[in-house]
């Protein structure tokens, strides 16, 4: 079949465009999988490299998904056929300091994000190859639906670990309640923290961080100190910058108590006007978090098999058909589209 026969894949072209394209069957090599797309969620990334032009064109984008086996490259012996799997983090070199420290995000020997040619596709299309090593298998009594949130938590717990960990008695405040920010709402609540406020815009995305267990508030709630050396009544430990905004990335470092931590987990290209003068006078912390926590998906997988957060209230309702995904991504945009859109790539409609 692989090769001989042709897919469906939502390909970028530039800007703005997206075109729903046949494309040939990936053929697995040695070591390799071809995989059934089950689900793919759409990512904030993928929402910049589509709307806002970040991509490159000819890719075809989608890293949150899971499948079936379809078929097996010589010397896979892990998998076979009809086994469920969602895709993991890739590979890293293991050998350079940042690796040996437990930090993978950092490997020397990643590529350029986003931009480098590397032949990987993937999978908003209805097939997705990829090296055996990086699949994992989803757990018994776990959708396929669900398992496709497995990435974005990993991102949701990497930015709590930045942050120090769950620490049930600090207070919380997460600026952006897209899917990053309303799963770091789920962990947290999930791991005994109970005093988390957002700040979101769009009020659908505040009814579901309150359906999740949150404070919302809209970000014009959040004053500033008129002078540096001045924080806010009852300031936050700790605050997750989810929205990749640079007004939302300035306003939640206003938000600190003396000695609190911003952790920049959202991308975005505008830069932040931080006052360094507030940093200095408070001793605030600010730090990235970039992708996965070393065991991250396996974290995420075994949260969200464990019970303890409310799948239904992660995803929409409805999954999307493959040539819904560029309208997809202006709902989401545009905070319409309140919980996760899965993708499920099988289903084109026109």
């Amino acid at each position: 079949m692989a090769g001989s026969e042709t897919m469906k894949a939502a390909v970028y072209i530039g800007p703005g465009e997206l075109r729903i394209e046949d494309r040939p069957i990936p053929v697995p090599g040695p070591g390799e999988v071809l995989l059934e797309v089950s689900h793919c969620g759409v990512c904030g990334s993928d929402i910049h490299f589509v709307l806002e032009g970040w991509g490159r064109p000819g890719a075809i984008e989608g890293h949150e998904w899971s499948g079936v086996v379809s078929e097996v490259g010589e010397g896979v012996t892990d998998f076979a056929i009809g086994d469920e799997v969602l895709g993991g983090p890739s590979a890293k070199c293991g050998e350079c300091r940042y690796c040996k420290e437990g930090r993978p995000s950092l490997c020397e020997g990643r590529g350029k994000v986003g931009v480098e040619d590397n032949g990987w596709q993937g999978a908003f299309a209805t097939y997705i190859k990829s090296d055996a090593q990086q699949l994992l298998r989803v757990p018994e009594g776990l959708s396929l639906r669900h398992a496709a949130l497995a990435e974005p938590m990993a991102v949701a717990l990497h930015g709590i670990t930045r942050a120090g960990g769950f620490g049930a008695g600090d207070r919380w405040l997460i600026t952006g309640g897209g899917p990053i920010g309303y799963l770091s709402v789920a962990a947290l609540k999930a791991n005994g923290v109970d005093d988390i406020v957002v700040s979101e815009p769009a009020a659908s995305r505040r009814a579901l961080c309150e359906a999740l267990g949150a404070q919302t508030v809209t970000p014009d709630e959040l004053v500033e100190p008129a002078f540096p050396h001045e924080v806010i009544e009852n300031g936050f430990d700790i605050a997750l910058e989810c929205s990749g905004h640079a007004v939302a990335q300035t306003a939640a470092l206003t938000q600190l108590r003396r000695g609190g931590t911003l952790v920049l987990v959202g991308a975005g290209v505008k830069t932040p006007k931080f006052n360094p003068n507030r940093i200095l006078l408070n001793e605030l912390t600010i730090t990235g978090a970039f992708v996965y926590d070393e065991g991250g998906f396996d974290a995420a997988i075994e949260l969200l098999a464990s019970g303890r957060v409310p799948l239904d209230l992660l995803v929409e309702a409805r999954d999307f058909p493959l040539d819904d995904l560029f309208d997809t991504m202006t709902g989401l945009a545009a905070g319409e589209i309140a919980a996760k859109a899965m993708i499920t790539p099988q289903e084109v409609t026109r």
